[in-house]
């Protein structure tokens, strides 16, 4: 993993990240060089073109490999890629062992700790939802995986399944540069103010620019990602104001900025498989680059630099959502794996407006009297998800989970019909923990985050269904009301901004959202991830 000037830190090895010390005791808070996937498929549409310009006044320096080992130096004010299929010689047929599909990365690298403790070699990838699929550098044939397959299911595992697809061709790069033509599957790009504007055809993105170095390289689903090298510090000025927003209070933007920083250093294993380490949406953090910088958000990643959140010496699971709804919930009641202590369900507010010990929301009625509330929270006057209420048909709920469960090779995808859908437990913090869905097959069981991956109805775990039934009381669909939106493990947004307003400061505010929890500087003591299996 390459560093920028003051420390150089090794890439986790057996769980935990290791670090040594490069730079004098008086440097300033070092400014790690990041990998992060700003287009993550580019080469998925048939025929993708991505322009790559130079701001005023600059030119790019365009660094093009050959067969030979040897690297052409090219400098231009802008690159433009298109992508053409090249016809292969052969039909190929692509495959990969796939052993589930998960909503989150957190419940996908928990899967992955399950087979691993079994000796299975695993990888995680993201070729649209998460998945964790054999590892294929070690599973390299079809009769290896088949082999495996079939082992599987003597073992009664029915879901791990074989996906196959059949190549006739492939995307590949090109582009032209002083009337030459390239085609090339890795390229790295440069500028020489260090500032380069991507703008992909046909996008719903503008045009927008990033700080640091592009790389065009392959990943693992048959296209290429476009890789942004960027130092932590210049990362952070593209993830805040679209995070947090511009207009929050400041010490909100500043514990955004604390939270940004812990998160990306402790997630940088997410995308090993695509050799990258973190992606630019919402599947990680939102990052735009410096399109949307302004001075508060500058000014609150100046206050803070170099500063992290820990537990023990260790990174804290950074986790934040815009709303919880009124209480945070623990990690392991969203996502499979061990709980964290930082990580706990309270309820999201100053004031003394529920006592969860005396009327705890693993019981339904006091679920339902609790979404009753509405005022004296912290996100109160803040989100309009605070409390939500959706309805759907039986028709969209039988499309929903139908699609859903074809996904996973699930044995009664091919049901007809929904006789009804109840909630069987609710965990500590209201969340629903397992929902039932009876079929004229049987009885689909869906747990924690998958609920939310199965259903478009609910924007959070946080809820109760009622039936809808029509006039001659045949069901004709349900309500979900409920509260916050995401996962609400960790930090509220909404609930940021209103102890921001309240006086509180960033510290206070981490330390509300992450009790127990330390902030400190970036060092070589503290532990980037150990993992928790």
């Amino acid at each position: 993993m390459a560093v920028r000037g003051l420390v150089t830190f090794g890439l986790i090895s057996g769980g935990v990240a290791t670090f040594f010390l490069s730079h004098p005791a008086q440097a300033q808070p070092q400014d790690v060089e990041l990998q992060i996937g700003i287009i993550q498929r580019y080469g998925d549409r048939p025929k993708d073109v991505l322009t790559l310009k130079a701001v005023p006044g600059d030119t790019l320096t365009v660094r093009i490999p050959d067969q030979n080992g040897q690297t052409k130096v090219v400098t231009t004010d802008s690159l433009k890629l298109e992508t053409v299929i090249q016809a292969l010689p052969k039909p190929r047929v692509d495959e990969r062992l796939v052993f589930s599909t998960h909503r989150s990365f957190e419940s996908a690298e928990e899967q992955a700790q399950y087979w691993r403790s079994r000796g299975i070699e695993v990888e995680l990838a993201q070729p649209d939802r998460w998945q964790v699929w054999a590892k294929r550098s070690t599973y390299k044939t079809p009769t290896v995986l088949r082999l495996l397959e079939k082992n599987l299911k003597t073992q009664g595992i029915q879901t791990a399944r074989i996906e196959s697809r059949t190549l006739t061709g492939i995307p590949r790069a090109t582009f032209t540069l002083n009337g030459l033509k390239y085609t090339r599957d890795q390229i790295e790009i440069s500028s020489g103010k260090g500032m380069i504007q991507v703008d992909r055809d046909n996008d719903k993105t503008p045009n927008r620019t990033f700080p640091g170095k592009l790389k065009l390289q392959p990943n693992a689903y048959g296209n290429y990602s476009l890789v942004n090298l960027v130092a932590l510090e210049s990362y952070l000025r593209g993830v805040v104001p679209y995070e947090i927003g511009t207009g929050a209070p400041q010490a909100a933007m500043q514990a955004q900025a604390v939270m940004a920083r812990t998160y990306v250093l402790r997630n940088l294993r997410r995308f090993a498989t695509d050799n990258y380490q973190l992606c630019a949406t919402t599947q990680c953090q939102v990052y735009f680059g410096t399109t949307g910088v302004t001075n508060a958000t500058d000014n609150a990643i100046a206050a803070t630099r170099g500063l992290v959140v820990t537990y023990n010496n260790e990174l804290v699971d950074a986790l934040y959502s815009s709303t919880t709804g009124g209480i945070t919930a623990p990690f392991n009641e969203v996502w499979r794996g061990k709980p964290r202590p930082y990580l706990i369900g309270k309820v999201d507010a100053v004031a003394n407006v529920w006592n969860l010990k005396q009327r705890p929301l693993v019981d339904e009625n006091n679920l339902r009297a609790f979404l009753k509330l509405k005022d004296g929270f912290n996100e109160s006057q803040e989100s309009s998800y605070f409390r939500w209420q959706t309805e759907s048909s039986m028709e969209t709920l039988k499309s929903d989970i139908k699609k859903y469960l074809q996904s996973i090779g699930h044995p009664l995808a091919g049901f007809s019909s929904i006789q009804e859908i109840q909630v069987m437990e609710r965990s500590s913090a209201g969340r629903v923990a397992k929902m039932g869905i009876e079929t004229d097959l049987g009885i689909v069981i869906l747990e924690k985050d998958e609920i939310l991956l199965a259903f478009e109805a609910p924007n959070s775990l946080l809820f109760y269904v009622d039936p809808i039934a029509d006039a001659n009381r045949n069901l004709k669909g349900y309500k979900f009301i409920g509260g916050g939106f995401g996962h609400a493990v960790g930090l509220s947004q909404f609930g940021s901004y209103a102890l921001g307003k309240q006086g509180f400061s960033y510290d206070r505010i981490l330390n509300f959202y992450f009790p127990g929890s330390q902030i400190q500087q970036i060092s070589p003591q503290i532990t980037y991830y150990r993992d928790p299996g």
